[in-house]
């Protein structure tokens, strides 16, 4: 936290003064609730329950969690990012390993526990000065009805009632101290909340380097591995089958009694076969990097869109080219959106790509029946992980009954 940040005058102290009493609300009923959640779940750890119990209590303060972030980032000076999202794999005990064991969620536990006492120090901070001034600046209309006895709040008295002015003038001076005060400690809380609910930056980062590197690893085995597969299965076998056709018509125009029906037919089939496997090649070639790119992006897209089958609208907008790369990885990325909205949509679909503050945006919207999500295992689940290998990211937007909108965002490094 920045001293100038603390020194920078207030201008917001509304939404801080909302802020201290919803959080001040807020924070207290959301302890209590987290803490009974994982009291209950150790009390009943012997049973079958308590860790489900336990589980449950977490993924409430992790959520918790994310309801101080936004209301901080609402009231007090811009959002608070968020922390990754829990990895979750299919089956029960993975999803308790992964919700008792989630750092963020015992990080919001954390911030709970602390915000207790800041909240009540921050009130008093705010709250006394508030009623001093209060006091004080009504004093000299009180000290008629008074004559001049002590108030009941902080030893307030004159003689006089000229000196009931000094007491107004000392209650002034500090109101217009309480937003400054207010401001020092929403500094603070947004420094809390910073640092206990939102993204741990340098750590985080080094997992998702890790995470990234091995899904690159992993993808370009499986990459090397198909493209075996489709050489064995594929142009390799026509070419196997083509070399014995030849052989045996070699063998043909060799003999004494030479059939040229029999030469014809097993050139005629060899040649087939020849153009077969020139075909094979050529898909295969394609899939390891599309003819259409070497133009870029707003061609290959639209060429793209024109084998799906279903009416495409396509948008390119780049003020520059991308690198090759990142024009690969949105190109597939692109095609494998396009087949998931031709299998679950027979509507117009909208295919954009833009840039906007050094970032790629890939859209593709179908208004068809939605509940789209990106689940581990899945096709989305899948495409997320090549975006990360390039620092990238997937949001789905899918609500029952459609639209669905999937953006794919990718940096573009200079």
């Amino acid at each position: 936290m920045k001293l100038d940040v603390l020194l920078r005058p207030p201008r917001a102290t509304a939404r801080e003064a909302a802020w201290l009493l919803l959080a001040g609300v807020f924070s207290p009923v959301a302890l209590i609730v987290v803490l009974a959640g994982i009291a209950t779940g150790i009390a009943l750890s012997p049973l079958v329950v308590g860790p489900a119990v336990l589980a449950a209590a977490l993924s409430g303060a992790r959520a918790l969690g994310a309801g101080h972030r936004r209301l901080a980032g609402a009231l007090l000076g811009g959002p608070v990012q968020a922390p990754r999202p829990a990895a979750l794999r299919p089956g029960l005990w993975h999803w308790l390993e992964a919700r008792i064991g989630d750092p963020v969620a015992w990080r919001a536990v954390a911030y709970l526990l602390v915000r207790l006492p800041w909240t009540v120090a921050g009130l008093l901070l705010t709250g006394l000065p508030l009623l001093y001034a209060g006091a004080t600046i009504g004093y000299p209309v009180l000290w008629f009805f008074l004559h001049g006895a002590v108030l009941p709040v902080f030893g307030i008295h004159s003689g006089p009632w000229a000196g009931s002015l000094l007491w107004a003038a000392s209650g002034i001076a500090v109101l217009a101290v309480v937003p400054w005060l207010l401001h020092g400690s929403a500094v603070v809380d947004r420094a809390l909340v910073t640092g206990l609910l939102g993204r741990r930056r340098l750590r985080e980062r080094v997992q998702d380097l890790e995470a990234s590197r091995s899904a690159a690893v992993e993808d370009a085995a499986l990459r090397l591995r198909r493209i075996e597969r489709d050489l064995h299965d594929g142009a390799q076998a026509q070419l196997v089958a083509l070399a014995m056709r030849l052989g045996l018509a070699k063998e043909e125009l060799s003999a004494e009694a030479v059939d040229l029906g029999q030469v014809r037919e097993l050139v005629a089939t060899a040649h087939a076969g020849a153009k077969q496997a020139l075909t094979e090649l050529r898909d295969l070639a394609r899939g390891i990097h599309p003819a259409a790119l070497d133009a870029g992006l707003d061609v290959a897209l639209p060429t793209l869109a024109a084998t799906t089958g279903i009416d495409t609208r396509v948008e390119v907008r780049l003020p520059r080219r991308p690198p090759p790369s990142i024009e690969t990885i949105l190109y597939f990325t692109a095609a494998e959106l396009l087949t998931n909205a031709a299998k679950h949509s027979h509507s117009p679909v909208r295919l954009a790509v833009t840039e906007d503050d050094g970032f790629l945006r890939l859209l593709v919207a179908d208004p068809g029946p939605g509940g789209a999500a990106v689940v581990p295992g899945g096709g989305l689940a899948g495409l997320a992980e090549r975006l990360r290998t390039v620092d990238g990211g997937l949001s789905v937007t899918s609500p029952p009954g459609g639209p669905t909108t999937v953006t794919a965002t990718v940096p573009v490094r200079a």
